[in-house]
């Protein structure tokens, strides 16, 4: 197999103008070590810089492997939109190649889909308000909206939760033949050689490993050929989202419910009544207690906060109670297994917190937080590398991790991956990285703003109004067309609410509430205005052209210290601002200043509103931030970021 794997790639670059490629290098380079490696069963590691088309970088070899082996290929990203666009990557690049019946599905949570079941519940005949919520429903009887991305001008959380899919009952359902979560749980977990390519988001692939790990019947089909992980910078912060358990007083008491209704259906035993008042009460006083310690220690809706001792509770009779009711679940035996199945996990769920609680379980990081706008509990494992080692990376089926920022300083390839490989518990080869072909030497220039106050929290108002007016004189200079990237949901409302009443020559767009940003995205193309963003907006946002013009990183992304999951794994580095900080903050500067250029005539402006990166700060971390980013043309003087603008035609550009 190895000559004709070999043969194909090379026939596709030495002719790629006739399959509409462009010259790349990289992108050749990246093809030819994935089908190495896979002809080797070894797992490798690439970082692909921005511009060398990194997905038809692993797609071109993963579409011949397909063919020639029969057998499905995983890919795996960090957002829904990432998702989205690769499958339409792999329909254009699968058609001029030749490749005409590639199948194909896009796995999302269950999170993403309309769930008719409980629309039908819902709906009521005499609501006559037309609210959004009633639209929703009405459009999801009526097939019209089938996930929430169809949903056009999007939805919100509080009302989404209401008609999504949740604790799906799978076969059960009455309406599962026309379901589109149902259908796309069908196709990912297909018999081998009925599906080509399984696309699902990271979260999904961590579940399918868990899955197969816990109970060796996963959520997506055995024995594939290749697993690429694309935005593999992610991984870790997926894992541990997909390890994480979250409580709230809802959700443990319909826990408790569900599972008392199970046992007394299946046994008819009536002391239960009295077992499970009590272990309601219980969760009733833990989460009293977290939110007393939400007000008193939570700075800001989504700040993640220790949780108090709580001495008050008798930790053993809740344990005793706890597992005598997974021993009561164990011995039923009925068809309805998933459901059984469903409420021994959530009842160990329930013990693990408890056991947390009580001290006698040291191997999670517990924490709360009110970002749902209720009190919420959520535990992790603290080692999720183990994870990956051992289900991952140990596999039969060879891995591709790849992505624009994989490595950091270093002269050899293992002290680059360095940091991602520790991080991630990788086992593999190190492949050359092959950097972007822009030209950000005469495209682009980086501005340090150095007369903003230094950020913390005494200082916080100084701060953002400094900020705040630096803000606008850069959105001026490129008239527009700039990309503002936050860290912190909080900043990103106080600036936006401030400019809201300003009389701007520019127009102003936010991120909305929701799983798809497409719409405000067009909106501020067409508009050529400011398009404020955080979260998913620091990284798969491609606008080429000169409709953006600059990009704005507010702060440096540095991970909150006291945020537990830091907090512990500082506690196991020696060096934690060198070990732990400074390369995850790097990471992520690095996703947002790709943001800027984009295609090989791009001009742009990087400005960085952190003067803790200015020469009189004199940070330790400065020369190695400047050296990980590709700008070399650097000021922090703002009339030579003018002449730079000026004399490059940025400002008039149409």
């Amino acid at each position: 197999m190895e000559k004709p794997l070999i043969d194909a790639i090379f026939r596709i670059f030495n002719n790629y103008k006739s399959y509409g490629l462009k010259d790349r290098i990289g992108q050749q380079d990246m093809s030819l070590d994935i089908a190495y490696a896979y002809l080797n069963g070894e797992n490798a590691m690439i970082e692909a810089g921005v511009g060398i088309g990194k997905s038809y970088g692993y797609l071109i070899p993963s579409l011949y492997i397909n063919f020639m082996v029969n057998q499905p290929i995983i890919i795996a990203t960090s957002s829904i939109q990432l998702s989205e666009q690769i499958h339409k990557d792999l329909r254009r690049i699968a058609n001029r190649l030749g490749f005409v019946k590639i199948r194909s599905v896009v796995g999302k949570g269950m999170g993403q889909y309309a769930c008719r079941h409980r629309a039908t519940e819902l709906f009521d005949p005499k609501d006559k308000t037309e609210s959004t919520l009633s639209t929703i429903i009405q459009g999801i009887m009526d097939m019209e909206f089938h996930e929430r991305s169809d949903i056009q001008g999007g939805v919100n959380d509080s009302e989404w939760s209401k008609v999504c899919v949740n604790n799906c009952t799978f076969e059960r359902c009455f309406y599962k033949n026309i379901c589109s979560f149902y259908d796309m749980r069908t196709k990912i977990n297909a018999r081998v050689g009925d599906i080509d390519f399984i696309i699902v988001n990271q979260d999904l692939l961590i579940r399918d490993l868990i899955k197969k790990k816990e109970s060796s019947k996963g959520l997506i089909t055995e024995r594939t050929a290749l697993i690429v992980i694309d935005e593999a910078h992610n991984l870790e912060s997926k894992v541990r989202d997909a390890r994480t358990v979250e409580f709230t007083l809802r959700s443990a008491c319909r826990i408790l419910d569900n599972t008392l209704q199970i046992l007394i259906k299946h046994t008819g035993d009536r002391s239960l009544f009295s077992r499970f008042k009590f272990l309601k009460e219980c969760c009733d006083y833990v989460f009293k207690q977290v939110e007393k310690d939400l007000r008193c220690m939570a700075k800001q809706d989504n700040d993640r906060i220790k949780v108090s001792e709580m001495k008050k509770i008798s930790y053993d009779r809740i344990s005793q109670y706890l597992r005598d009711t997974n021993i009561g679940l164990s011995i039923i035996t009925t068809r309805e297994d998933r459901e059984v199945d469903n409420a021994i996990e959530e009842i160990n769920e329930l013990i693990d917190l408890f056991d947390i609680l009580a001290g006698v379980e040291e191997n999670y990081i517990i924490w709360a937080s009110n970002s749902k706008r209720v009190a919420t509990i959520s535990i992790c494992p603290k080692e999720i590398s183990q994870l990956l080692r051992y289900s991952l990376f140990n596999g039969t089926t060879p891995v591709v991790l790849t992505s624009a920022t994989l490595c950091q300083g270093g002269d050899k390839l293992d002290e680059q991956y360095a940091y991602m490989t520790e991080t991630l518990g990788y086992i593999g080869e190190y492949m050359d990285r092959q950097v972007s072909p822009f030209d950000y030497d005469n495209h682009a220039m980086l501005y340090i703003a150095d007369c903003i106050p230094y950020y913390n929290h005494e200082n916080k108002e100084a701060y953002l109004e400094a900020a705040y007016k630096e803000l606008i004189k850069l959105c001026d200079l490129t008239q527009g067309r700039t990309l503002v990237l936050f860290s912190a949901k909080e900043d990103m409302k106080c600036i936006f609410e401030k400019l809201s009443n300003e009389q701007l020559s520019w127009s102003l767009h936010v991120q909305k509430e929701g799983s798809s940003q497409d719409e405000v995205i067009e909106e501020f193309r067409a508009n050529k205005g400011v398009l404020l963003g955080t979260g998913v907006f620091w990284e798969g946002v491609n606008i080429e052209g000169p409709d953006l013009s600059q990009v704005i990183i507010f702060r440096l992304p540095f991970p909150v210290p006291a945020d537990p999951v830091y907090e512990y794994k500082a506690s196991t580095s020696k060096d934690p601002q060198k070990e732990i900080f400074l390369p995850d903050m790097l990471i992520r500067l690095r996703q947002g200043t790709g943001r800027l250029i984009r295609s090989e005539s791009d001009l742009g402006v990087l400005s960085i509103l952190d003067s803790r990166l200015c020469t009189a700060a004199n940070r330790d971390y400065r020369d190695t931030v400047l050296d990980a980013l590709p700008f070399k043309n650097v000021t922090e003087d703002f009339s030579a970021l003018q002449r730079f603008v000026e004399e490059n035609g940025i400002q008039m550009t149409a």
